[in-house]
């Protein structure tokens, strides 16, 4: 028996060459980021403190909207901070009145209110939805979400999510009840008396990239009129061309009482938005505020963003660019044996043989690729809206390096081969 035979590596070992990782004493772990230190973006490229260069297929979770830096947000948020940035959220700016103008005529809301996070729009929603309920359906409270949807990690959002790790957090507020997606009969079931609106996302991006059925959604929505209660679409990852049109809701022919947005609209600063149409416009002042909301700094990026999206020929870009993307991951999907494709525009998840999502985003990253794995088993791809063919052909070409180099490292594993 060999007493000083070397332990096999681990996949990390293999596929990475163990990094040594940078000391984050003071840095809550709140998420596991891999080593390196971004100094500067441009377009699709992030460069690292030791000026290597990466192509980012994730863009902050689709929140780059129009990539790293551009130029047009460079400029808007430099003129901007010159005259003004924060009067308070108790005065008008030009910058809010005009987004949230753009945001009402284009997406045919009449009122609109702007917040710093995806989460803080659907807390907002849950609260006008709730408010809704005391006003015109006796008292109704209760919210029907997806069990597999996420509305984000604030505490009104993390119930109507009912994500992993909510038991953590326990007692979540009362008053949500969980659904299977793409289940009509389950929905059906679902409401009761006390029930005041549907919140669903129209794509659940981090279940997986798992859309909505057309059948599902429409069912939805007549399900919603039939019954009076409201419908809420969280658009916060879908919302401002993600998906090839500015709404996703706009694909499946469907319109909601309320909306909310966050992410991309901002293109990479803090911003969100709540619009609500018709019967849903009941806030009244004093019950929805906040220090920076519609602050004219972070405005004015949402306009910046907003005139750019809505410019000839955008979002037919988009439409493009996301089905030769999709083209290319289905070849790439085929040839490693890996399995369904999944998303609209520009956002796709990729389902793998195994639950080796983790694993891939890790090799990716020593090819020079940035990616994100939503579930253990799925990959998700939403590069900056403004993407190349030439990004998209860049991409697949380390995707297949990474690929090649999990498996490579899935067989040593196994036959527990040292290095």
């Amino acid at each position: 028996m060999n007493l000083f035979r070397r332990p096999a590596p681990s996949l990390d070992d293999l596929i990475l060459d163990a990094p040594h990782e940078l000391p984050s004493e003071s840095l809550m772990p709140t998420v596991a980021r891999p080593a390196q230190v971004f100094v500067r973006g441009q377009g699709s490229w992030l460069w690292d403190s030791e000026d290597r260069a990466y192509l980012d297929f994730s863009q902050g979770s689709a929140a780059n909207s129009l990539g790293h830096s551009p130029q047009v947000l460079i400029n808007a948020l430099a003129g901007q901070s010159q005259a003004l940035i924060n009067p308070g959220s108790g005065l008008h700016n030009r910058a809010q009145l005009n987004l949230v103008d753009r945001l009402c005529q284009h997406t045919g809301s009449d009122q609109g209110y702007l917040l710093n996070s995806g989460a803080e729009a659907c807390e907002a929603a849950i609260k006008l939805a709730r408010k809704w309920g005391q006003l015109h359906r006796g008292g109704a409270y209760r919210i029907i979400s997806a069990s597999t949807g996420c509305h984000g990690r604030s505490f009104a959002a993390m119930a109507a999510s009912a994500g992993a790790g909510a038991s953590r957090f326990e007692p979540l507020l009362p008053g949500f009840s969980h659904v299977p997606f793409n289940d009509l009969p389950a929905l059906h079931a679902a409401v009761d008396a006390q029930t005041v609106a549907i919140m669903l996302e129209p794509i659940q991006s981090e279940a997986g990239v798992i859309p909505a059925t057309e059948h599902y959604l429409k069912g939805v929505e007549r399900l919603c009129r039939e019954l009076g209660i409201l419908l809420v679409l969280d658009e916060v990852q879908t919302g401002i061309g993600r998906c090839g049109t500015l709404l996703a809701e706009q694909q499946y022919g469907v319109r909601a009482d309320i909306v909310t947005l966050g992410k991309g609209l901002g293109g990479g600063v803090p911003l969100a938005a709540l619009l609500a149409r018709g019967k849903a416009c009941c806030f009244e002042a004093g019950e929805l505020a906040g220090t920076h909301h519609g602050n004219a700094l972070m405005a004015v990026a949402g306009v910046a963003v907003l005139d750019t999206v809505l410019a000839n020929g955008f979002l037919q870009h988009v439409r493009e660019s996301g089905l030769y993307l999709g083209e290319g991951l289905a070849r790439l999907a085929y040839r490693y044996d890996h399995g369904q494709l999944r998303g609209h525009g520009l956002m796709w998840g990729l389902t793998l043989s195994d639950d080796c999502a983790d694993a891939v985003v890790k090799a990716a990253l020593h090819e020079g690729l940035i990616l994100n794995a939503p579930q253990p088993d799925c990959l998700r791809f939403t590069p900056a809206l403004t993407v190349s063919k030439s990004n998209i052909d860049e991409m697949l070409v380390r995707l297949a390096r990474a690929f090649a180099r999990v498996r490579t490292a899935q067989l040593q594993c196994r036959k527990g081969i040292a290095v």
